[in-house]
């Protein structure tokens, strides 16, 4: 009987089926210190200990994706191993915050499953739960991934697609306790632009741009112990469709995060991931760029401090965003690789 994992192909998933994952995750500062020299991520909450304390922290936040990086890569050798891509997320919510010290695991239920036409794969949709130490759910979302088939003779499961919320709710946006915001320093932060400053239906084009590199890519996945073979294993993904090793979707995610500090310097957390759709792959020495559009803003209940805005952020390969590039008619245009429907909580006036 052979003892190693060689994953979970679309035959082997069952509506309800519930996955324990393996190896809990202690999180520490050199994992945050490793995210900002990957990504360059400068909001104040998480780069300075002293402008988290001034918030009612008792010490700096781990980034947000970060910790939903850890999360989502304790569910990776159970779904994704044997993935040819991860195509979306919805109803993700942060619900607590993370601090170095804290340790993480994650189970995932299946929610969902549907055959694609080729027969030789099919999307497989879970709801993931990310918990600390203490039992506490930090993070909470659902994602659907395309998992290739061992068989494609195999008989498929009759199609069961999840019906999903559009939006995470306002109401469910959750501000972390016994904080607050009031009178924060923007000089600190880097912009002088809070809440009461950004105007619905406002395009923020967030002018820089990053070139991927290989390396950075391989350190950052394996900082998650995401072991995808689509991210990791240049011998088989040569062979494949592309010939080369796909990055990590959520590379994408923390990458467009990153370059939005520049017009958006005081969006300090992230408080839900309403949707998200990865449009094309991405590919080590492709330059990253990214635009913000404001579409809705939302005070949260017994809060004057911080409230909510939710922006569509599109990220682009080779492609810069002045005219901000996104959907059409048939499709996106050229170069668009993400385009991602979240809410971020910001200080107010």
């Amino acid at each position: 009987m052979s003892k190693t994992n060689p994953g979970n192909f679309f035959e082997d998933f069952k509506i309800g089926q519930v996955l324990h994952h393996a190896t809990p995750r202690t999180v520490s500062e050199g994992d945050t210190a490793l995210y900002q020299a990957l990504f360059g991520s400068r909001f104040a909450l998480q780069s300075s200990a002293e402008a988290a304390r001034k918030a009612g922290y008792a010490s700096a936040p781990v980034d947000d994706l970060l910790a939903f990086h850890i999360v989502f890569g304790k569910t990776v050798p159970d779904i994704s191993l044997n993935a040819v891509a991860n195509l979306g997320y919805a109803d993700c919510k942060f619900l607590k915050p993370v601090f170095p010290g804290d340790t993480l695991s994650t189970e995932s239920k299946v929610i969902g499953l549907k055959e694609n036409s080729n027969g030789e794969t099919g999307t497989v949709y879970v709801r993931s739960t990310g918990r600390n130490q203490r039992g506490e759910t930090v993070i909470d979302y659902v994602r659907w991934v395309m998992v290739r088939k061992r068989d494609k003779a195999a008989r498929a499961p009759e199609a069961d697609v999840p019906h999903l919320p559009d939006i995470v709710e306002p109401a469910h946006l959750v501000a972390p306790a016994k904080t607050s915001f009031k009178g924060f320093d923007t000089v600190a932060s880097g912009s002088p632009h809070l809440w009461d400053d950004y105007a619905v239906g406002e395009k923020i084009d967030h002018v820089d741009g990053i070139t991927v590199e290989e390396a950075e890519h391989m350190m950052a996945t394996r900082l998650y112990q995401n072991t995808a073979k689509v991210h990791f294993n240049q011998f088989t993904e040569g062979k494949g469709r592309f010939g080369r090793r796909l990055i990590y979707g959520g590379h994408v995610i923390s990458l467009a995060r990153a370059l939005s500090f520049n017009g958006l310097g005081n969006a300090l957390l992230v408080a839900a991931i309403n949707a998200g759709r990865h449009v094309a792959p991405l590919f080590a020495g492709d330059t990253v760029f990214a635009w913000s559009e404001v579409l809705a803003k939302s005070p949260l209940a017994k809060r004057e401090d911080i409230a909510a805005l939710r922006l569509r952020t599109v990220a682009t390969r080779d492609r810069p965003c002045a005219d901000f590039p996104g959907a059409k008619d048939k499709g996106y245009e050229d170069g668009v690789i993400l385009d991602l429907d979240y809410w971020v909580l910001m200080p107010r006036r």
